[in-house]
């Protein structure tokens, strides 16, 4: 499932994650953060004590430039609210309270009855919402007999969506990534981190590796796992040139973003973009082309696009 239940707190577990050009124009992009396959209204769905971020770099060397973070407060009462940090230079690179304040306090809607926020030339909405990944997960577990069923059309996530002005993400092209940092052991702790979809989940078998690559940065994940993910494609039946090129194009794992190019994954990622179709294809050199499955229905026009949550 994209990067679904590859760390062990789902509060923290990223989903998914997507740039694309504003459908309402005006030189505008929107950031969509989904974490907590399991998230429901019936418990609080983030970590209080974590830090949501997205992380842009903006001249290729693999390190942030500018940041997005986002930070949950939850009241006695169980009401959440969210702050919105953006920070550039070295300050991009650290974690937490950091930067300007775009957004402060916004409402988090935990049964789709609360609206987005507006602040600074940003929109901000973060909540419950109905997951838009789409991907016949049982037939990819059982060797691409595909079943035409999508248990993921059925689940919520719990989605952050900010919309602002392409100037705030610095000069295009650029590389995003997601990460949450939380405090583990007393030690403030980058618990999992996402950026193409499903990377984690596809190329990394044993458990362990997989915790490995959600404590790891784009600045060193080749390093680190590009003789992994070479080993897994040869497997698959590759030639070892093309295995280690193939390696070398899904790692480091960041969407690439450029505005002057047409929008969709790779350039960026859409709610609509059927990455399942090209994952298959990948994992069977061309042998399948498609899982059968298509985009969600109830993804909405207007912001934040995500649908509305699936009822408990």
């Amino acid at each position: 499932m994209s990067d679904h239940f590859d760390s062990e707190d789902e509060r923290t577990d990223i989903t998914d994650l997507y740039i694309f050009p504003s459908p309402q124009g005006g030189d505008r992009s929107v950031l969509v953060l989904d974490f907590n396959p399991e998230a429901s209204a019936r418990n609080v769905s983030f970590d209080p004590a974590a830090s949501y971020e997205l992380k842009i770099d903006t001249n290729g060397d693999l390190e942030a430039d500018v940041a997005f973070h986002v930070l949950f407060v939850i009241s006695p009462r169980g009401h959440g609210t969210a702050t919105v940090y953006r920070a550039t230079g070295a300050a991009a690179r650290a974690t937490g309270a950091i930067g300007e304040v775009v957004i402060a306090d916004a409402r988090v809607s935990m049964d789709g009855s609360y609206g987005p926020a507006a602040s600074n030339g940003y929109r901000f909405f973060a909540g419950l919402r109905s997951d838009p990944h789409f991907k016949d997960i049982k037939g990819f577990q059982n060797n691409f007999q595909f079943t035409g069923d999508d248990p993921v059309s059925r689940r919520n996530v719990f989605g952050i969506v900010l919309e602002g002005p392409n100037e705030a993400l610095g000069p295009s092209p650029i590389r995003l990534w997601a990460r949450t940092m939380t405090v583990v052991d007393g030690k403030v702790t980058q618990v999992d981190q996402a950026g193409r979809p499903g990377i984690n989940n596809a190329f990394n078998g044993p458990e362990a590796d997989r915790l490995a690559f959600d404590e790891s940065s784009p600045a060193n994940q080749r390093a680190l796992f590009g003789d992994k993910f070479a080993a897994f494609l040869l497997s698959l039946g590759y030639p070892d040139a093309e295995a280690r090129e193939l390696a070398l194009d899904l790692l480091p794992d960041t969407l690439e973003y450029d505005l002057s190019k047409p929008p969709g994954y790779p350039n960026g990622r859409r709610l609509t973009d059927d990455t399942a179709d090209l994952l298959a294809a990948l994992l069977t050199r061309g042998r399948i082309t498609s899982d059968g499955i298509g985009p969600h229905t109830d993804l909405l026009d207007d912001f934040p696009y995500l649908g509305l949550p699936h009822s408990s």
